[in-house]
């Protein structure tokens, strides 16, 4: 009788389900699995975490495979995977070209521009996930979409949707572009004002984003109450952002006396 089977028939049902979770997802054995979900306290997210930061799991990749997988989706005219070859990806992945885990599998290949992918970017991201097949990437998309429910990971993969969905050669994004951006995101965040902030921008607004605005409307959303109960008229936002609370008051999409009774509280 093995340790690991000794070990395992010790754990819960719960623990077991996570167990098996986890090996599916990463192709694991039991053995690392179960000293991952330790490490983490059980905690199957943390897990992922503990498993992809170590080094060797690059060592369980086949450089000649992930070529191979390049190949089957690189444009015949270029050295790169483009349009034609996300949309053949996406096929094969199961998912739809609109699905924001790809938007994910971007930052993990650290993508330079949206749909395309450098030989370098695309297998240095099949590395950094530790897979070399279709089938262990589609195995890995649950992991990805994980990741969404990590605030940090979230910031980054947020910041990092700026340049990757920006024209070449642009400081700033499309105006059309970051509303989809904001409409896929935060549906993961679930803001509650971003349809009131995406229509306020077609309506005043009408111009490409800044940098500057894209980043502090994450921070905005994440510390600023949805009835703007402790929003500040003092503080250091961009001026759209103060035009947006504004028009918020004005159309009473926000009620009046709750913001005034945080101002009345501060004076």
């Amino acid at each position: 009788m093995t340790i690991q089977f000794m070990l395992q028939n010790k754990l819960g049902r719960g623990h077991r389900d996570k167990v098996q979770q986890f090996m599916t997802i990463t192709g694991a054995s039991e053995k690392i699995a179960i000293h991952s979900l330790k490490t983490s306290d059980w905690n199957l997210e943390g897990a992922f975490d503990v498993f992809y930061s170590q080094p060797q799991i690059k060592t369980y990749t086949d450089t000649r495979r992930m070529e191979e997988l390049y190949n089957r989706y690189k444009d015949r005219y270029a050295d790169m995977i483009m349009a034609d070859g996300i949309t053949l990806l996406c096929n094969d992945l199961q998912v739809d070209h609109q699905d924001i885990v790809l938007l994910v599998l971007s930052w993990h290949m650290k993508a330079a521009t949206m749909c395309e992918f450098s030989k370098q970017e695309f297998i240095g991201g099949l590395q950094s996930l530790g897979v070399d097949s279709l089938e262990k990437l589609r195995e890995k998309l649950p992991f990805m979409r994980s990741e969404l429910k990590d605030e940090q990971k979230f910031r980054e993969i947020y910041n990092f949707a700026f340049g990757w969905a920006k024209e070449k050669g642009q400081k700033s994004l499309a105006l059309d572009t970051a509303i989809g951006m904001w409409q896929l995101l935060f549906a993961e965040k679930q803001w509650p004002l971003v349809d009131h902030w995406c229509q306020f921008l077609q309506a005043r607004h009408n111009k490409a984003i800044s940098r500057d605005t894209w980043s502090q409307l994450l921070e905005f959303a994440k510390t600023i109450d949805p009835a703007l109960a402790n929003y500040d008229a003092e503080g250091a936002w961009p001026y759209l952002i103060d035009e947006f609370v504004e028009y918020l008051l004005e159309n009473g999409i926000i009620q009046k006396n709750q913001y005034n009774d945080w101002t009345s509280q501060k004076c």
